[in-house]
């Protein structure tokens, strides 16, 4: 007897349908598994026997054969123990082999037949729907995710008994429903912090509010105590909320790496801050089995890198080309992975190991150990940041000062407004931000007049730029004026680009 039940296997943020086939013939009673499969897949075997024993079905002494298809796809982890289990239920004759017809099946098994939760439910049941799949069959701590799939009816299931049930329509189960539109109207926007917590720092905050609205990268560098990780973590509390589109993609990734922590969809934007021991791997994804790594993670949102020069070097050298594509592609034997990493880089970091150059009464580091210090950010890399900006040591009356400072939901406000002149102008281009913006796109949206051209003409040659930071001070620029809703750049919007590019010079130009 043959059956076929359906089931999927993660293949970067997709899902890919996996064919579960089951043949039972006479012959010496054996259970063989085949398909290209890893070790958990292979362990499937002895789970899905007990568990087929524990819930009361004594399988005849037959020979059992399951391929999963296509076989050269490697198979990877537990969410192919309840589909290997149905399938040989149906060869068997428990399960009517129609009742399998456009049915996904996915839930990892215990030994006494209860389904446990895996990581992924989100992309797989998206893909399902897409594959032209009605139904999908769900570990029951999973169903939330898998509901917000609209198009396709999602079932949460406990026990292998339960799946059989509802295949033979023994008793009525109804599909799991998530009110998406509900979900984002009740979420709870008020923060725990906010910017009207950081007294002083008007240059700073005006730098982030910047590099918010045009998605820049951002470097803050100063003395320790200046505030640089607070005014970090408040980032994303002034970045506009989460389309669903957004919210579907960040929980897809989320999912896959296991961190939905019972929520059916990621609502806020991620703020990601590894630490500076973090591996290279860890920090762009991969492994024997391929996860999304901390700038996947950040997509979206936010990926904080403090003390910037005390990471390894060749860690946050890794960045340069995610940067730029705004993905990471990771290559092993058996497959290619793409994951997006379509993230805002923010880095902090002390202009010297003890942090206090260049105020000579508190730093007695060398000028040699000063560069030393520096060089550990190479300039390719210190080129990707549109911004870099000085946060400087607060006083005394700074601290105390009682004058109101501005909140989080009122710098959103502009964010949101400058955001929308953004999303207007690119309408018709695969361009969402300022900061996407290629050479020839610049030509077109960040024309410049002769005061303008003159004024970024003496920078450039002044400052010794490269033709990456020429076109980074355009895109810069471009925000200024969107911020200022003007749709020409002025002198004053080049002015400003280039101050935010003085910063570097003054540490690493000398």
């Amino acid at each position: 007897m043959f059956s076929k039940a359906y089931s999927a296997a993660i293949h970067g943020i997709d899902g890919l349908i996996v064919s579960v086939e089951a043949d039972v013939s006479d012959g010496l009673p054996l259970f063989d598994m085949v398909g290209l499969l890893g070790s958990e897949v292979k362990e499937a075997r002895e789970r899905v026997r007990i568990a087929l024993k524990n819930s009361g079905y004594q399988l005849p002494a037959k020979r059992i054969t399951v391929n999963l298809s296509p076989a050269d796809i490697r198979k990877e982890g537990t969410a192919f123990d309840l589909p290997v289990a149905i399938a040989i239920l149906t060869a068997f004759g428990y399960i009517p082999e129609e009742s399998l017809s456009h049915v996904l099946i996915i839930g990892e098994l215990s030994l006494s037949g209860t389904i446990n939760k895996v990581n992924g439910v989100l992309p797989i049941v998206y893909s399902a729907r897409q594959q032209g799949f009605l139904k999908c069959i769900v570990p029951k701590e999973n169903a939330r995710e898998g509901a917000v799939v609209n198009g396709i009816q999602t079932y949460g299931v406990s026990t292998l008994l339960e799946v059989v049930e509802l295949l033979n329509a023994v008793k009525e189960f109804v599909p799991e429903f998530v009110d998406v539109k509900q979900l984002f109207h009740n979420q709870d926007r008020e923060e725990d912090i906010d910017f009207a917590e950081v007294a002083g720092q008007k240059a700073a905050k005006r730098a982030i509010e910047i590099a918010v609205c045009g998605m820049h990268n951002i470097l803050m560098i100063g003395p320790p105590g200046s505030g640089k990780t607070m005014l970090a973590k408040r980032i994303p509390t002034i970045m506009p909320e989460l389309s669903f589109e957004e919210s579907m993609e960040i929980s897809k990734i989320y999912s896959i790496a296991g961190l939905m922590d019972q929520q059916p969809l990621i609502l806020k934007r991620p703020f990601r801050s590894p630490h500076h021991t973090i591996t290279t791997t860890a920090l762009t994804g991969g492994g024997i089995t391929p996860k999304p790594g901390e700038i996947s993670l950040a997509h979206l949102g936010v990926l904080f890198l403090d003390e910037l020069a005390e990471f390894q070097k060749n860690t946050i050298e890794v960045l340069r080309q995610p940067l730029e594509d705004k993905s990471i592609n990771i290559t092993r034997l058996n497959a290619s992975y793409r994951y997006p990493a379509g993230f805002m880089l923010v880095a902090a970091m002390n202009p010297c190991s003890c942090g206090y150059y260049p105020d000579r009464n508190k730093c007695n580091c060398s000028i040699n150990l000063v560069k030393r210090y520096l060089g550990r950010i190479s300039q390719p890399l210190l080129d990707r940041f549109d911004i870099c900006i000085e946060a400087l040591q607060m006083n005394y009356k700074e601290l105390e000062v009682q004058e109101k400072q501005e909140t989080s939901e009122e710098i959103r406000r502009r964010v949101s407004i400058a955001r929308e002149i953004q999303m207007e102008r690119y309408k018709e281009q695969n361009i969402y931000f300022n900061s996407e913006l290629t050479p020839r796109s610049i030509k077109k949206y960040c024309k410049l007049g002769t005061k303008e051209q003159s004024l970024l003409e003496q920078a450039f040659i002044k400052m010794n730029l490269s033709a990456r930071a020429y076109h980074r001070i355009l895109k810069v620029a471009r925000t200024i004026a969107d911020l200022d809703q003007c749709e020409q750049i002025g002198t004053k919007h080049i002015s400003e680009a280039i101050c935010y590019r003085s910063m570097d010079q003054k540490y690493w130009g000398e």
